[in-house]
């Protein structure tokens, strides 16, 4: 085939429904090239790549330890800058629709494409762009309909367990034996950035549920995984809780990556193993309270196991987060206002909490001279009553402190 007849090919393999690989095999063909297209992100939908370039690559730094390639180091369709590999042009064109960035077209070669060549890799793209909305269009539906479906049997509504292990064989999904749940949550971004669109809002969550689907897919196709909207769910088997514990590192590890191609952060939780179908709604309500509890306690980027959140997890069982707000109220009164002095009143009383009110080790934990503890002891007794020696104010107080990280974050 002909150079000049590569973008008739690829539309006729377009129109017959060929897949990606087979696209990426035609434009490899012709331009005597490596070829990979990956999302927008980096990560690979499909490539015709060698060992050996694919080591060059790896040498030169251009994938991540999670196998993302870092498409924001490589230049532009040309292949005329910013060159990392010896002996070799990278030409890296954005695969897109008016409305809609893909991802991109990557192309290795060995010598100079001339004007012809270039202009039919750039056609390459549009064809490559067209292979992945109509993909795109047909995993949306297919998307839906398991993710209503999985939404159906976490609301109890699916139908006996015996039919909902029927009905998912036909999604290739595995849903016998012990289970957990996973959600995967996109972190709030911080209060001093600019708040972002609804559209941008909307291209991180479709990001960030097809890398975990991508993820999922490479460790077990068999793995329910579906997008809710704001949250990403998995249903991981859970024979072997340490294995299943390593899974689901390997697999926050791999979404994450090095965070760079615009990925955004995000926080998983786990729920308690379900014996069965039937324990999965009260799993999925543990990851979900997991995460939110594991972010408020421990900040952002973290995975949090509900059965690790300890008297966290007896708080977040509650379901009244007005009680709860309200209990931490009566027992702190001022220290529970959100001002700067109560907090660090608070700081200062979990310390003496932690060092059971040895003055002289929270005074060093804190770096104050002895005295100044002295006097914040003092403090916090006239707000809170004899914490000092009453061991039941102590706990009450203890328990309302961990209450506030909750309720309050």
């Amino acid at each position: 085939m002909h150079v000049d007849e590569l973008a008739e090919a690829l539309a006729q393999l377009v129109l017959a429904g060929a897949d990606l690989g087979d696209l990426v095999g035609t434009i490899g063909e012709v331009l005597k090239a490596e070829v990979a297209v990956t999302t927008t992100d980096g990560r690979e939908r499909a490539a015709r790549v060698s060992e050996p370039m694919r080591a060059r690559l790896t040498q030169a730094a251009l994938f991540d330890e999670t196998g993302r390639l870092r498409v924001e180091w490589l230049g532009d369709w040309s292949g005329g800058e910013n060159q990392p590999v010896e002996g070799a042009h990278i030409h890296r064109l954005p695969v897109a629709t008016p409305a809609q960035a893909l991802g991109h077209l990557v192309a290795v070669v060995e010598r100079d494409l001339d004007e012809i060549e270039l202009t039919a890799l750039q056609r390459a793209a549009t064809a490559v762009a067209l292979s992945i909305t109509r993909d795109q269009a047909v995993s949306a539906v297919e998307n839906k309909y398991r993710g209503d479906f999985l939404r159906d049997i976490f609301l109890n509504r699916a139908g006996s367990e015996e039919f909902v292990r029927e009905h998912v064989v036909g999604f290739g999904w595995e849903m016998s034996g012990p289970m957990v749940v996973v959600v995967a949550q996109i972190d709030p971004a911080p209060p001093y950035q600019p708040a972002a669109s609804v559209e941008d809002q909307r291209g991180w969550q479709e990001r960030f549920a097809n890398a975990w689907r991508q993820v999922a897919s490479a460790v077990d196709r068999s793995i329910p995984i579906a997008d809710f909207g704001s949250e990403v769910v998995a249903v991981l088997s859970s024979e072997d809780p340490e294995v299943t514990a390593t899974t689901v590192r390997r697999m926050v590890h791999a979404v994450a990556g090095d965070k760079g191609g615009g990925r955004r952060p995000f926080s998983a939780g786990v729920g308690r193993v379900a014996a069965g179908v039937g324990g999965l709604p009260e799993s999925y309500a543990q990851a979900r309270r997991a995460v939110e509890v594991g972010r408020r306690v421990r900040g952002g980027s973290t995975t949090t196991w509900f059965d690790e959140l300890g008297l966290h997890r007896l708080i977040a069982m509650v379901p009244d987060n007005d009680e709860l707000r309200a209990f931490a109220y009566d027992v702190l009164g001022e220290l529970a206002q959100p001002t700067e002095e109560a907090a660090t009143l608070r700081e200062t009383l979990q310390v003496l909490l932690n060092t059971n009110f040895n003055v002289a080790e929270a005074a060093r934990t804190q770096f104050f001279h002895y005295n100044t503890m002295r006097y914040r002891v003092g403090k916090l007794e006239r707000l809170l009553g004899p914490i000092a020696s009453d061991q039941n104010l102590r706990l009450d107080v203890a328990v309302a402190l961990k209450v506030l990280e909750v309720v309050e974050g």
